[in-house]
């Protein structure tokens, strides 16, 4: 390996959503960590380790961070740093980054770019038109046929992305986005064909050349059963999803990945992290619906707590390289081969994903957690003056079990779910009814 693993590590986190706790809770349980620091953390990672309290698109903030803590790995959990150049800072003062770079993580914080480097290296994806002109955007709905796929093209927390069935909604959907719904996020806009298929996360853990993938998972991303209502950040995950075989993953790695990371190493922005492929599905193969430059939230989730091994030493490796040599020892550590099925399901407060309320009170945790196989992880939360749990955004809880099988591991998610007294929050009763079916 190209840097060698040591004991007594200790590691930080910036982040405080389900992604974030679940990391934190895989990562101390390694025999080679100390300490887990989080940043800003939440009320669940604080029992892990220190919690630190800061804005981690701060990047003076966070650099002195890591100078007092001087943590032997870091690993930047959501989107919002890595677009602001925090692994670039960090790495500047000489700390070993789990995370891509700026430049890199445009693949997530511009829908256009990522097209664009598509289209160059050759991925398959849908046809799709970039603007930041209204009246160009409009004249291109009418070339297109029904329905209409309309993208803002910077960050919009999951929810920047529209389906509309009639042009009518589509003409609506895109001046409401050019004329300020997600600000500067939906300036431009990328309009794609739609894609006939089903839906499918791929989680590659890479240091810029070579490549672990873990198992697939599937999300759901509309708020109500049956896949309805808006979308959302994802309101539940399992995995494995074996909607994708081993022919189309095989082909996800040579037509997708590969030349990913080939292409973007040649241009001299190498790509180190974990990449987050969502793919359809379709008659003609697998496509990409979107790349993000982070792991996926509730993705994250399932996949820490399906692997037995210790994940630590593969996210080192990924962020200082040699992992093509270590491959094989790595993904024996991590427990790959066994796998345990998993599920999540995500418990949002009343009114998401418009107006969360916040300020309700939950219980019930420590019942939900005394279920053998389940972990609730937290996510908007916070504690009030009474030292009470309660909700603080939209997705608050992540409630996540494992199984013998999916349908095991499903049902005592659900059991998590029903041991947790939350009045304010809802959650959708469908999780994995593709795969029960």
């Amino acid at each position: 390996m190209a840097k060698s693993i040591t004991r007594n590590m200790k590691i930080l986190i910036l982040g405080s959503g389900g992604r974030e706790h679940a990391l934190a809770w895989k990562i101390a349980q390694s025999p080679l960590v100390d300490e887990v620091y989080s940043a800003p953390g939440n009320p669940g990672m604080d029992k892990l380790g220190p919690c630190f309290d800061l804005d981690i698109t701060d990047l003076k903030a966070v650099q002195e961070l890591a100078l007092q803590l001087h943590p032997d790995l870091i690993i930047i959990g959501p989107e919002a740093p890595l677009a602001a150049g925090a692994s670039d800072a960090l790495r500047a003062r000489g700390f070993d980054v789990f995370g891509p770079s700026q430049q890199a993580a445009q693949l997530e914080s511009s829908k256009g770019f990522a097209k664009d480097l598509m289209q160059k290296y050759g991925v398959p994806t849908a046809a799709y038109g970039r603007f930041s002109d209204l009246t160009e955007a409009l004249d291109f709905l009418e070339t297109m046929e029904a329905p209409y796929v309309i993208k803002a093209d910077g960050l919009a927390a999951g929810k920047g992305v529209v389906i509309a069935e009639t042009l009518e909604d589509a003409e609506n959907t895109v001046e409401e986005m050019m004329t300020g719904k997600f600000g500067d996020a939906s300036a431009e806009i990328v309009i794609e064909e739609f894609m006939e298929g089903e839906e499918a996360s791929i989680f590659v853990m890479t240091d810029g050349e070579g490549a672990i993938y873990l198992p697939v998972a599937q999300d759901h991303k509309r708020v109500g059963d049956g896949d309805t209502g808006p979308n959302t950040g994802g309101m539940g995950a399992y995995a494995p999803a074996s909607v994708v075989n081993a022919r189309t993953l095989e082909l996800v790695q040579t037509t997708i990945v590969e030349p990913m990371l080939s292409g973007m190493a040649e241009d001299e922005m190498p790509y180190q992290g974990v990449l987050y492929v969502g793919i359809m599905v379709t008659e003609a193969g697998p496509k990409v619906v979107e790349f993000n430059a982070r792991f996926g939230d509730p993705e994250c989730q399932v996949l820490m707590a399906g692997l037995p091994g210790d994940i630590v030493p593969a996210l080192l490796v990924c962020a200082t390289g040699g992992l093509t040599t270590a491959h094989s020892e790595l993904c024996d550590m991590m427990g790959l081969s066994d796998f345990r099925p998993s599920a999540v399901v995500v418990m949002a407060a009343n009114g998401y994903p418009g107006t969360a309320e916040k300020g309700t009170v939950i219980r019930g945790l420590e019942i939900a957690e005394a279920i053998e196989g389940v972990m609730v992880f937290q996510a908007g939360t916070d504690v009030n003056e009474k030292n009470e749990l309660i909700a603080a955004g939209g997705r608050v809880l992540g409630v996540t079990a494992t199984g013998n099988d999916l349908k095991a591991a499903i049902a005592n998610a659900y059991k998590g779910v029903a041991a947790i007294d939350w009045p304010g929050g809802f959650y959708r009763k469908d999780i994995g009814h593709r795969i029960l079916k």
